[in-house]
């Protein structure tokens, strides 16, 4: 297929599955989205017994616990699954007004659950219909209920529910994800509660070992239903998002840890406090110290207790977030390059993601970039026109997690971190010269330092590069529609150190690569003057995996059907080390070393410098 050919199709959605990087299953990657709650019946039976406890979660200020849910049906039978609902009072009684696909319809539910399981895994069950199942349930500002449904996911029929069960303090702040600010001495941090302003003041209190300790205030934001663009999150997807504050930390020293705790001032006098946090400010840039990043995509969220099986996500996602919990004592900051959640319109998957990461996200920078499965959706601006965000149009991801854009809804950000500059493209919207992200790209390359950050990394989602995945393959084109053309001019001139891609779910690296050819022959060990970007694909944190093209080009290097995750080590100003790890045990797959000083990133190469003149 002609490269413009694919390149339209693509805009207008009709190759959505390999523009996407994914294939088409009819509703999309997300478990949820199995279920259709348009078909669902109802069929009560007296003879179904559910019974759930603890009633109350939380008692010792705990987010996250396990329940259990003790399930009696005579009836039993293979097809039988388990949902979990919340809020708890989930039938068509207490549905708001519809938007359906079909306005001759309306569901027979309020909306989908929050996560479902299979019961035919339980020998117990499907033996005698009684079973005890450990469900992990995390605090997401409403009580619980769980449903036991008959028929297949496809024409539900919903036989008997729980008694409901809540956590002490619902609204209480949870799951805090820290990020870089606009400046090198701030940080942010930004927490999800059930407080609005008119029920209590936001705010931050933090310190350093001898000195008093601080409070910040907060600024508080949300969304409505009538802020997102289409099917499911503004129908049967759609859960009160809560609401999301931000602390901006300023004037920090760098290399400082600080202790921090969320808290919010009651009208009545009382305060709310959420449990201690650490994390260890930013280094001054170009400070020369050990620093170390971790860079993936794609990753998405599993459920530890088994629930939410479709597509099988969780060996990937919770192991390689465990290997960075494991690890977070020699991790400084996080990249998840988009991606995030593949919620797909579903929002309660947003409160299990950040749970999921909170270890992470609250003791180190968790900076995150947009992805199709956050942003597109057509007719809202994303330069694909696909519907991968689910309706989502990229508000909760904007609105969830802070990033220094100038404009959250334009996803593009440079980031400072001692000796390195992040240049964080928006592959969902028009990159090409003349448009405002490519003034924005050049103008991140252009001001940086080489002298004090020597590292200069380029972000961004889609392969803008070079890839060998499967559709790319096909196409002979190794990337994004116009993706390198426009932009590796740019990637030459400013002499980019490595370029970091997802939406392929696997890992791939380059050499050293100008327009489609290696440039250097090494494989482990680069030294000397730049010669051209290294390209890698680390788009295998925890989604399914994607398969590699038979064709194997020269510039493809290492190639990994498997999920993993790359960590970056800049030792001093000469001296980067690459290593890709597995996220099954965290060993290195694959390493580099770069080592270049100064004078090598001021020496020309090709298309590298402007032109001279033999003037004396």
């Amino acid at each position: 297929m002609p490269k413009v050919l694919f390149l339209l199709l693509c805009l207008i959605g009709l190759l959505s599955s390999r523009c996407s990087g994914h294939a088409s299953n009819g509703r999309g990657d997300q478990p949820l989205a199995q279920i259709n709650i348009y078909e669902t019946s109802l069929a009560l039976d007296t003879a179904v017994h559910i019974h759930a406890s603890p009633q109350v979660l939380g008692l010792k200020g705990e987010d996250t616990e396990w329940v259990d849910v003790a399930i009696s049906n005579p009836s039993h039978n293979s097809k039988d699954w388990m949902a979990v609902f919340s809020p708890a009072k989930f039938d068509k009684n207490t549905c708001w007004p519809w938007e359906p696909l079909n306005k001759a319809k309306s569901p027979k539910l309020c909306s989908s659950p929050i996560k479902y399981l299979y019961l035919n895994k339980y020998p117990e069950y499907t033996k005698s219909g009684n079973v005890i199942l450990k469900l992990q349930i995390i605090n997401q500002r409403a009580d619980i209920s769980f449903a036991l449904f008959s028929g297949t996911l496809d024409q539900p029929v919903l036989i008997g529910v729980s008694n409901p069960i809540s956590f002490v303090n619902p609204k209480a702040p949870v799951y805090p994800r820290l990020a870089l600010g606009k400046s090198w001495d701030e940080m942010t941090v930004t927490w999800t509660s059930g407080y609005n302003i008119n029920e209590a003041v936001p705010f931050i209190e933090w310190s350093s070992k001898g000195f008093p300790a601080k409070r910040t205030p907060a600024g508080t934001i949300t969304f409505n239903r009538n802020s997102l663009c289409g099917l499911p999150a503004r129908g049967v997807g759609w859960r009160d998002p809560g609401f999301f504050h931000t602390s901006f930390l300023k004037e920090l020293w760098p290399n400082r840890e600080y202790t921090y705790r969320l808290g919010h001032d009651l009208f009545n006098g009382s305060t709310i406090w959420s449990k201690n946090f650490t994390f260890v400010s930013s280094p001054f840039p170009g400070q020369d110290s050990l620093q170390r990043v971790i860079i993936f995509g794609d990753m998405g969220k599993g459920e530890r207790d088994g629930s939410n099986e479709y597509n099988d996500y969780q060996p990937g996602s919770l192991n390689t977030t465990d290997q960075l919990i494991k690890d977070l004592k020699n991790i400084d900051i996080v990249f998840h390059i988009g991606d995030i959640t593949y919620s797909n319109g579903y929002l309660s998957q947003w409160d299990q993601f950040t749970a999921q990461v909170e270890p992470v996200a609250s003791k180190v920078p968790y900076m995150i970039a947009s992805g199709n499965h956050e942003r597109d959706w057509p007719d809202t601006g994303s330069f694909y026109a696909g519907q991968d965000s689910g309706g989502e149009c990229g508000v909760p991801a904007e609105t969830m997690f802070y990033f220094p854009a100038e404009n959250r809804a334009k996803f593009w950000y440079s980031a400072d971190y001692g000796m390195f500059r992040f240049c964080v493209a928006d592959s969902e919207h028009d990159w090409r010269e003349g448009t405002e992200q490519y003034k924005f790209i050049e103008h991140c390359l252009a001001t940086v330092d080489r002298k004090t950050q020597p590292w200069l990394i380029f972000i961004a989602h889609r392969v803008l590069g070079y890839s060998t995945n499967d559709w790319y393959g096909k196409e002979g084109t190794f990337e994004e529609p116009m993706g390198r053309e426009s932009l590796q001019k740019l990637w030459q001139k400013y002499k980019v150190d490595i370029a970091f891609y997802g939406h392929v779910h696997n890992y791939e690296r380059t050499c050293p690569i100008y327009q489609s050819q290696c440039v250097n022959g090494e494989k482990d060990n680069y030294s000397g003057t730049f010669q051209g970007t290294i390209h890698v694909v680390v788009g295998g944190a925890g989604s399914h995996l994607s398969p590699f093209s038979s064709l194997v080009p020269k510039w493809s290097l290492v190639r990994d059907y498997d999920y993993g995750f790359v960590k970056l080590t800049a030792s001093d100003h000469s001296n980067l080390l690459f290593e890709y790890k597995k996220s099954s045990d965290g060993r290195v797959h694959d390493s580099f070393k770069i080592s270049r000083d100064y004078r090598d990133v001021l020496a020309c190469t090709h298309d590298s410098c402007d032109p001279t003149t033999s003037a004396s």
